[in-house]
């Protein structure tokens, strides 16, 4: 993981411009539309087709910025144990104005079992994108599944979030087939991976 964070600073100004640029696009009118007319799993190939358009097709740069464009806080809360200091980690993000209405238009029903209010699973798509850019730029080991878990007992121990998320686990390892899968097949998309705990649930409980 200090590789992975220190290899981005190099990168951080075109990566600050690249989730700026996305942002604007999930943000605007026309990505609404897109997804009004044809559901939240086809807004998601939009936001991923466009991300590799901004990229020139550069996998492993489309999928930093979906990461954190798709993240929607824009800080990350971390709660240190025995002294219980809360310290506030600023992330890469848009201006506010831009970033709310990115939030407010994110894809928000994901899979069968999302939650059915207003956030429903928002915060699925960067555990996604990020496992799938881990599992694609990995060529020597598969960390997609690893640094997935990781992040999620991170999370529980830091009190990021009160106990480990089976569906945010489910989420990254989806990603890091979606990762697998573009290693041989360059054109699959988000969804066809997305709908797959659908697709099982249905099949099985008809």
């Amino acid at each position: 993981m200090l590789i992975l964070c220190c290899s981005l600073f190099p990168q951080q100004s075109k990566l600050s411009g690249s989730v700026n640029t996305l942002s604007a696009h999930i943000a605007s009118d026309k990505f609404l539309e897109i997804k009004n007319k044809y559901g939240d799993l086809q807004a998601v190939d939009s936001i991923f087709y466009t991300a590799l358009k901004f990229s020139n097709y550069n996998y492993s740069e489309a999928f930093l910025t979906l990461t954190f464009t798709t993240v929607p806080y824009r800080e990350a809360p971390i709660q240190l144990p025995i002294i219980k200091l809360i310290l506030y980690y600023p992330l890469i993000s848009a201006d506010e104005e831009t970033f709310l209405k990115k939030n407010e238009n994110l894809p928000r029903y994901i899979f069968f079992d999302t939650p059915t209010d207003n956030y429903g699973d928002k915060d699925k798509l960067a555990h996604f994108f990020g496992s799938a850019y881990l599992s694609y730029a990995s060529n020597i080991f598969d960390l997609g599944n690893l640094i997935g878990y990781f992040v999620e007992v991170f999370e529980e121990k830091f009190k990021v979030q009160s106990e480990i998320d089976e569906r945010d686990l489910t989420t990254n390892r989806l990603g890091n087939l979606f990762g697998k899968i573009l290693k041989r097949k360059k054109d699959a998309m988000p969804s066809q991976i997305l709908i797959m705990p659908t697709l099982y649930h249905f099949r099985f409980n008809i």
